[in-house]
């Protein structure tokens, strides 16, 4: 992420997976996630990951899809699960893998409850057009794509696609 003023843009790609990644991985945490808010314009997340709960805020994408601002601050577990319970429906569970890939690396979702079967790839870049190594695990490019962001999923499922395309 690069600073800028007391926000950060965040420069992402996001990935299908397609192969056997977890060989790789060096960490994994379970990650849960609510929204107090999820209109396009602004999501505000709540998060908790690792045994630490966490507030951020991010504003809508560039017309690419791979930069957007982002504002996040740690705060106590204890106030990341009181105010799970005050988010909209559909609350996010995953497992978070990190995957080193040269002097990068990804960090890789796997999708739980109502988004099983989804397992996203994403990685934070310095600048938009900036190279890196592609794993042979690394599918189809979703960079972009409103439907695979989390805030979306937490509204229309992963396993409801199937029944609705």
């Amino acid at each position: 992420m690069q600073t800028l003023n007391s926000m950060a843009l965040e420069i992402e790609r996001k990935y299908l997976v397609r192969g056997d990644f977890k060989p790789f991985a060096v960490k994994e945490d379970r990650i849960v996630q609510g929204y107090l808010s999820s209109v396009p314009e602004r999501s505000v997340r709540i998060r908790l990951s690792g045994g630490r709960g966490y507030l951020t805020i991010k504003g809508p994408g560039n017309s690419s899809g791979v930069s957007r601002f982002e504002w996040e601050r740690e705060i106590s577990p204890g106030e990341a699960e009181e105010l799970l319970t005050l988010c909209e429906p559909g609350v996010i569970e995953k497992i978070r893998y990190l995957v080193p890939a040269g002097s990068l690396h990804f960090e890789v979702d796997e999708f739980l409850g109502d988004n099983a079967g989804l397992i996203i790839a994403e990685i934070e870049l310095t600048r938009e057009d900036e190279s890196f190594e592609k794993p042979f695990w690394l599918g189809t490019e979703v960079t972009g794509q409103p439907e695979y962001y989390n805030a979306s999923l937490m509204r229309k499922p992963f396993r409801s696609w199937a029944s609705t395309t």
